[in-house]
């Protein structure tokens, strides 16, 4: 499809930082499949890239035995995923673990900081992960107290608001670094500045973050935060990641035990020829957040997808990737606004995620989407578009051209 004037006045005056971008590759669209339909729903789900897949179906021949497989070495690739993911989101090794989803990470934050035992005050609000609505909901018939901050009319979280909610009694604020609902980013060097004046931490929910916005964990003084790796980061579920701030790993409890946390010397004093012993065994706990936070069994498949993807992403650059989407993000801004859609996304979001409120937008947009093979996320009453690296103006301009002229009634 031939790009369309109004598509390219839109991104006219980003034209310098497009440039930019396609001197690096992008779109992306030779790493991926060939779609059937235009996908604006990375997201929710994100494509895996071609090569992600060859490097599944090289672990699949591994674990058929499938021939000789001198090297190969889940823990050498287990080590690569964790130090690429560090490098990509501003954290150190030692301050990482791999665990099975963002939801876990943050209840095991909760319990490690003894909620609900604990009470004292959580501070939240409406644009973060929805699923998390529940759980706070449920710590607020505990007994803690649970401030939800609400979303302004232009799409943000004020952060006067939060200073006035945040005092001495609050022991957490819990936060998306990058909201799911509409793409608000937080300031979170200016978030962890104010909770860390009243003694509190900060929990960060970076799945849309990771991957897709510039982001460095360290320098903004977050003390925890997760993220699950199937949208931005082009993975897989059932492989996430724990980040928990050096500074903060020996004040906190051990929320659960669990295998992977034992480091050091492991000895047995039950089996035939142990060394005799008082203890059923001896051992120590690995160091860093491993030791403190690790879980179970990881997920092999989403590590070797892993492996190839973060080095998928820190070729492209997230600067670079976030830069050459920007264009198309300001495209559809401007048009529907201009058509009189009720925008959700502040005006000026660098994220990947543009939403509208529509009143009944499943009813009345699904099966319009759907006959004109486009792929984006519609709610009851909102309708989402996420792009990604393999999108261009044309897959924005084939969306402005079938949503309809006004909001439909």
């Amino acid at each position: 499809m031939e790009f369309t004037r109004r598509a390219l006045v839109a991104g006219a005056a980003a034209a310098p930082a497009l440039a930019h971008a396609a001197e690096q590759a992008l779109p992306a669209k030779a790493a991926f499949a060939k779609m059937p339909y235009v996908y604006l729903d990375s997201g929710s789900t994100h494509p895996m890239p071609l090569g992600a897949r060859a490097a599944l179906e090289e672990y699949l021949r591994y674990k058929t035995r499938d021939g000789l497989w001198p090297g190969y070495s889940m823990d050498a690739k287990e080590k690569a995923v964790v130090e690429g993911f560090g490098a990509l989101v501003g954290a150190a090794p030692d301050e990482l673990t791999m665990i099975q989803s963002t939801t876990m990470g943050e209840n095991l934050v909760l319990q490690a900081l003894g909620f609900p035992e604990a009470g004292g005050r959580i501070v939240t609000d409406a644009l973060h992960f929805f699923g998390s609505f529940y759980t706070y909901g449920e710590l607020g018939k505990a007994g803690v107290d649970v401030v939800t901050l609400p979303m302004t009319p232009e799409g943000r979280i004020d952060m006067q608001a939060m200073a006035a909610a945040v005092n001495d009694r609050t022991k957490l604020v819990s936060i998306s670094h990058v909201s799911t609902t509409n793409g608000f980013e937080h300031d979170l060097k200016a978030v962890c500045d104010l909770a860390h004046a009243h003694g509190a931490y900060v929990y960060a929910d970076i799945v849309h973050g990771a991957g897709s916005t510039p982001l460095d964990l360290r320098a903004a003084g977050v003390d925890f935060a997760a993220s699950s790796s199937y949208k931005w980061l082009m993975g897989d579920f059932g492989l996430a990641f724990l980040y928990v701030r050096r500074e903060v790993q020996e004040k906190i409890a051990r929320p659960w035990w669990g295998y992977h946390q034992v480091g050091g010397r492991f000895v047995t004093h039950v089996f035939p020829f142990d060394p005799p012993g008082e203890a059923v065994a001896d051992y120590g706990y690995a160091p860093g957040a491993t030791g403190k936070f690790a879980m179970g069994t990881t997920s092999w498949t989403g590590v070797v997808q892993l492996e190839h993807s973060l080095g998928f992403i820190r070729g492209l650059g997230v600067d670079r990737i976030q830069a050459y989407r920007q264009p198309m993000a300001d495209a559809i801004q401007t048009e529907l606004r201009r058509r009189g859609y009720q925008p959700m996304t502040p005006l000026g979001s660098r994220t990947p995620l543009v939403a509208f409120a529509l009143k009944d937008a499943r009813a009345k947009l699904s099966d319009l989407l759907a006959r004109n093979d486009l792929r984006l996320t519609v709610s009851a009453n909102r309708f989402r578009v996420s792009l990604s690296v393999f999108n261009d103006m044309n897959d924005v301009d084939r969306l402005l051209a079938v949503l309809p002229k006004a909001p439909p009634a």
